[in-house]
């Protein structure tokens, strides 16, 4: 708890009252490594701020080959985000890759309480901006860097985490091979 009243008083949203009323609406969940948040075709009715643990994002081909397109860790807030936000089906799975800890926030919480506030307002649309940013970037890295470059980003924004990422998720996020990805191993020295 004591991370996510960091990260809300990092932000200069809120006051006392409103953080105590943000950590009332909270409920710390264990997740078992390969538990799921919200499966493909389920809908996200709750967002979760990883404390510890590992989370991948996937969507499934119709081949029925997994494609990872995000990793969440610790200090991050993870969940279904189009579902989230339309009340639709999920286009996405979640996954815990390492056993985790998370604060679920319950959509009706926050339309409840969050919204309702301009600090809370303000809050859902800093999440929003941060999401946009995130897939920009994301959109951009690929096709702007070569895949040892967005591995090598990967490696340097989360040096202690990535040896719990199995390399066959690290793969399908890069884009690349299995086979791909262990030449690119080979060529970075740490």
């Amino acid at each position: 708890m004591d991370q996510f009243l960091a990260y809300l008083r990092g932000l200069n949203f809120f006051t006392t009252p409103q953080l105590e009323e943000i950590v009332s609406l909270t409920e710390r969940t264990h997740v078992n490594k390969g538990e799921f948040l919200v499966r493909e075709s389920q809908r996200c009715t709750a967002v979760a701020f990883v404390e510890k643990g590992v989370f991948r994002s996937f969507y499934t081909h119709a081949d029925g080959i997994d494609m990872t397109y995000c990793f969440r860790f610790p200090l991050d807030f993870v969940g279904a985000y189009s579902s989230f936000i339309t009340g639709g089906p999920s286009i996405e799975s979640i996954q815990a890759i390492t056993a985790a800890e998370v604060l679920l926030i319950k959509k009706q919480d926050i339309a409840q309480s969050l919204a309702t506030t301009l600090a809370g307002t303000r809050f859902l649309r800093y999440i929003a901006e941060q999401q946009f940013l995130e897939l920009e970037n994301r959109v951009f890295g690929l096709q702007r860097l070569s895949a040892k470059e967005r591995y090598q980003e990967l490696v340097n924004k989360h040096p202690h985490y990535i040896q719990h990422i199995p390399l066959q998720y690290i793969a399908s996020y890069l884009g690349i091979s299995a086979r791909h990805l262990s030449r690119v191993r080979r060529e970075i020295v740490f």
